[in-house]
């Protein structure tokens, strides 16, 4: 039972993280990581090692977006004690505020521990798998 409980505790956290970035919680964000914990983005050359830098790497990467929608689709979890492995599905796209759009499907490799406090994030490795700038014809929320 605790292999069950330990599934839907990660699938809640990866579920929080997303919330958190998309209603830009930056301070909620950094707190589903180990004080230790690293966010990296091989893609663009940025890593962020700890809470206060992942916080910070976090809104400046939210910072440039004037749109930004992240969906998420379950992926494995490998459990094995107070640690795990995993992979979550992504699925981006938004409009840059320099005018850019961006869409993509891409993959976190994550690393997760069992805290005092539950489990979280010990490393995220983000992982583009496509990538497209064609420009979006939508709009934005702030547009009427």
């Amino acid at each position: 039972m605790q292999a069950v409980a330990d599934r839907i505790e990660i699938e809640a956290l990866r579920a929080e993280i997303t919330d958190a970035v998309m209603m830009r919680d930056f301070d909620r964000f950094a707190s589903l990581f180990t004080p230790d914990g690293a966010m990296r983005w091989p893609h663009i050359g940025k890593e962020f090692i700890g809470r206060e830098e992942i916080r910070a790497g976090i809104e400046w990467g939210q910072g440039l977006w004037e749109f930004f929608v992240q969906q998420v689709h379950q992926g494995v979890i490998r459990l094995d004690g107070d640690s795990a492995v995993g992979r979550t599905h992504i699925q981006e796209f938004g409009r840059l505020r320099d005018g850019g759009s961006h869409s993509n499907y891409a993959l976190y490799h994550d690393q997760y521990e069992r805290t005092p406090g539950g489990w979280k994030f010990s490393q995220r490795v983000y992982e583009v798998r496509y990538a497209d700038s064609t420009p979006l014809t939508g709009v934005g929320p702030d547009h009427p």
